[in-house]
């Protein structure tokens, strides 16, 4: 055996160690992900004999009842993503090129990563105690400036309301993946549109917004996504009050009256195809602005 064959040889022999790293990511997905979405498919085809019906998932489009859950949670989920999308690249432009002391950005994005896992029942009482009928801000408004917001018409149990609930974790999401993109413009871009006798506002509107467009976009895809598929948060916090999906399914699946396994499985089914095309969309749009950020 010659020199030259030794590393080819060693490095066969290594290749098996390099993967035993990932095994455990590969067991979680496998028992945690994979085979209860394939649960969920398979159930979604099946009746309660166990064979093969499309009778669940032709309820989907021919039930009144699921089709509006399904708008409104589209609703919903739509517009926290444009609110939370708006604020959040703000805020973000404003902690990155905004001229702000570092300490300010360094603990915006620290908070924003904790708010953005921060949902179920502890948002929602969180929620409720600040602008519930005796919450912080709802008592502070009534005793300080006369404003008694729950007569103006504020009602927190509605689709509004969750928007609301929703914003909390929407931003703080906005923020820590819109900073590294605003970050990837560089400043050389800036100079030479001034250098062409661009104003800052040109600058913005001919390259900067152009370039962070597909982020921008694919953010707001990925929002959506995460709005659609929240149920502990809207479940905590509207109880079944509110005809959304994730609580229509799970009545279905757990509820006494309502109970009909493989029609939530459907429910599901569809949850599945439209967060994964969100899924699909945003991970194009994302590799097409890393290409331009590089």
């Amino acid at each position: 055996m010659t020199d030259a064959t030794l590393p080819t040889a060693a490095a066969r022999q290594r290749l098996p160690l390099a993967w035993l790293g990932i095994v455990p990511f590969l067991v979680f997905a496998l028992l945690f992900l994979i085979m209860p979405t394939l649960n969920l498919v398979v159930g979604a085809f099946q009746d309660n004999s166990g064979a093969f019906s499309l009778d669940s998932i032709v309820q989907l489009w021919n039930n009144p009842k699921i089709v509006a859950a399904y708008w409104i949670s589209i609703k919903i989920s739509a517009i926290s993503a444009l609110l939370g999308a708006l604020a959040g690249f703000f805020i973000a432009l404003a902690i990155v090129r905004g001229g702000l002391a570092p300490w300010v950005r360094s603990a915006t994005l620290t908070f924003s990563g904790v708010a953005s896992n921060f949902a179920g029942v502890p948002l929602a009482f969180s929620f409720l105690a600040t602008m519930g009928r005796l919450g912080l801000v709802t008592v502070f408004l009534n005793h300080v400036l006369g404003l008694d917001i729950y007569r103006m018409g504020f009602n927190p149990l509605n689709s509004w309301g969750l928007i609301s609930v929703y914003l909390f974790f929407q931003i703080p999401l906005m923020i820590v993946i819109i900073t590294p993109a605003i970050d990837g413009l560089k400043r050389e871009w800036a100079e030479a549109a001034a250098t062409l006798g661009a104003s800052n506002a040109q600058f913005w509107r001919m390259v900067a917004l152009p370039v962070l467009w597909p982020s921008l976009l694919g953010t707001f895809i990925l929002l959506f996504a995460n709005a659609f598929g929240a149920i502990a948060t809207a479940y905590a916090f509207t109880g079944s009050s509110l005809n959304i999906v994730p609580i229509l399914l799970y009545a279905q699946i757990r509820g006494d009256v309502l109970y009909n396994p493989h029609l939530g499985y459907a429910l599901a089914f569809g949850m599945i195809v439209i967060t994964g095309l969100a899924n699909i969309f945003y991970i194009w749009l994302r590799m097409r602005s890393e290409r331009w950020l590089k």
